[in-house]
């Protein structure tokens, strides 16, 4: 072999080490092995029946790198309850059947049986992994996910260390009391959460047990589950804390006393930096803030969250964000910071505003689009029972998942005619209270050709109360999307498109529209799967306010029978 093959062998030979060790450092596996049980927590102080994974409450936190495979190995011993989980930001491409979500993309665990969920996380980014099973979620099933980027590839942000925080709301009433209520012909309303947690720690006041109970243990602000979450940071340091919320109902601000936050990333996505001392956050969103411990060192300080867009009754919950080397639990020499006002919507509308992309990651989106289907949030009443609705026509889920019946062809699965794509927009005021028994029930489906462009308005109306509209964090699963916009009062078909941003748009998997307001999306039908798009709210989606869009099934290969075993494919599941 000649001196230049020989140089060039060497090279290509190099170069293929390269790529092996390249190849092999993106495709990590983490295995993980969990028991979903119940088990009596107090992370409020009141103990009552919790949904654990290995015993915790927030689950395990999965840390991993772009590109790694995620497999989880879900034990469901619960008992007497079926489980799903839903991998909240993660766009399962080519793993539709492993998004998580019960009637939709898979049947349900069956109690005792173990299923494997296994997917790539394919972006870095803050996401969210919880129960999708009736309103299991706000039991405590639920955790982060934290993926950062592939090795040599740097975020536009610099920080010394990272914590993941998940904000929540909490309620004493279990899921299925609740969902009775929420069901029956005599409405019951689930109410306000009875507190906050910050990291599944809150702190209920037992003096306001309206029914003493005979358990010593039912209610004690002394046990150490309930202390406050402490943050110990370092004086001098950079921290990014990757904020998620999953709560049922609430809205919420967090902020913490004393400190600026720099928002740099929004469900997944890089953000064009800003300043705040508030962050509003809704159910299903996720956001990366950076945070300077550059304030006087002698002393704590509160990070508190509160209820926003409702008229709150709960007491704020309280943190501990402790400057090493002060004791923990050495208490704040201040009182905690009230948080904004419960209805200044303003202030909310404006950050929603200022999320734009960063300025070296703007991915544009379609100039145009081929689809535009507007989404009127009605609250109704159907069958004698109270229920939310979309365009008047209210979601129910059916017993056969979508993406089985439609891979299946199994059309006596769930009707066939497609939900309306609109309302009347010359005549409805959505000012006025809902005509509340203009509603029907489906379980329809939009179908959307494979590839193309899709524009969604979701548009807020007054509901069945008088002069009351509510904010409604919509989630999409499978993609993410664009925010073009957002607005006041009623969508104007033919001049507010005018007025989208089609140049930094940040893209999302949650967006909130507000009160009397609407919010305009745009995305990529191109994932093959069948996806929920519905309210984040727990009882809201309960009570019917989602639709499920499907695209490209005819592409997807054969599916896992272990999706299967329920409603019409009950002779398909093998173990």
């Amino acid at each position: 072999m000649g001196g230049r093959s020989l140089q060039t062998f060497m090279v290509l030979f190099l170069f293929m080490i390269c790529l092996s060790n390249i190849q092999i450092s993106e495709a990590r596996i983490r295995h993980y092995r969990w028991e979903v049980k119940y088990e009596y927590k107090s992370p409020d102080c009141y103990k009552k029946l919790v949904i654990t994974i290995n015993g915790r409450s927030p689950g395990p936190t999965i840390i991993a790198q772009e590109g790694d495979t995620i497999i989880v190995d879900l034990e469901n011993s619960l008992l007497t309850e079926n489980v799903a989980i839903h991998w909240h930001g993660i766009r399962q491409i080519g793993t539709p059947w492993f998004d998580g979500t019960e009637g939709v993309t898979q049947c349900p665990i069956l109690p005792g049986d173990t299923f494997r969920y296994e997917f790539v996380v394919d972006r870095p980014g803050t996401y969210l992994y919880h129960a999708h099973y009736g309103m299991q979620r706000e039991s405590g099933l639920y955790g982060s996910i934290q993926v950062s980027p592939r090795d040599g590839v740097a975020e536009p942000f610099d920080y010394d260390y990272e914590r993941s925080i998940i904000l929540n709301d909490w309620y004493h009433k279990s899921p299925s009391e609740q969902a009775t209520g929420l069901s029956s012909t005599d409405f019951k309303w689930i109410g306000e959460p009875q507190s906050l947690l910050i990291q599944g720690k809150g702190r209920f006041n037992c003096s306001k047990l309206t029914t003493p109970s005979l358990d010593p243990d039912a209610c004690n602000q002394t046990k150490p589950e309930c202390a406050p979450y402490v943050l110990t940071v370092i004086p001098g340091k950079t921290y990014r804390l990757r904020i998620g919320s999953l709560t049922s109902l609430s809205a919420l601000t967090f902020q913490i006393e004393g400190h600026n936050m720099t928002v740099v990333e929004a469900d997944g996505h890089y953000v064009e930096p800003f300043v705040i001392k508030n962050l509003f956050i809704y159910s299903g969103e996720t956001y990366s803030v950076l945070v300077k411990a550059d304030q006087d060192p002698s002393r704590n300080y509160w990070a508190t969250t509160s209820v926003v867009s409702r008229n709150r009754t709960t007491p704020s919950g309280l943190a501990t964000f402790n400057y090493y080397p002060n004791h923990p639990r050495r208490s704040p020499p201040t009182v905690p910071p009230p948080g904004p006002v419960w209805n200044d919507v303003e202030s909310r509308l404006a950050q929603s505003l200022a999320i734009k992309s960063h300025q070296n990651y703007i991915h544009k989106p379609p100039q145009t689009t081929d689809r535009l289907i507007v989404f009127l949030n009605t609250q109704n009443q159907v069958d004698g029972r109270v229920r939310w609705s979309v365009n008047n026509v209210s979601f129910n889920l059916p017993h056969t998942p979508y993406l089985i019946a439609l891979k299946e062809n199994l059309t006596d699965a769930f009707d066939q005619t497609p939900p309306p794509t609109g309302y009347d927009f010359v005549n409805y005021d959505i000012f006025k209270r809902t005509n509340k028994t203009n509603a029907t029930s489906s379980d329809g489906i939009y179908k959307l050709q494979f590839n193309t462009t899709v524009d969604i308005v979701l548009q807020n109306a007054n509901d069945m109360n008088i002069n009351n509209s509510e904010t409604h964090p919509w989630h999409l699963h499978g993609h993410d999307f664009w925010v073009l916009g957002y607005g006041k009062g009623k969508f104007d078909i033919f001049n507010d498109p005018r007025n989208y941003n089609l140049e930094n748009p940040i893209m999302k998997n949650t967006v909130a529209v507000h009160p009397f307001g609407w919010t305009a999306l745009r995305f990529r039908a191109d994932n093959p799967g069948v996806w929920a798009f519905h309210c984040h709210i727990e009882a809201h989606f309960y009570m019917g306010m989602g639709v499920v869009f499907a695209e490209g099934i005819d592409m997807l290969k054969n599916l896992p029978s272990s999706i299967m075993g329920c409603g019409h494919t009950k002779g398909f599941h093998r173990p």
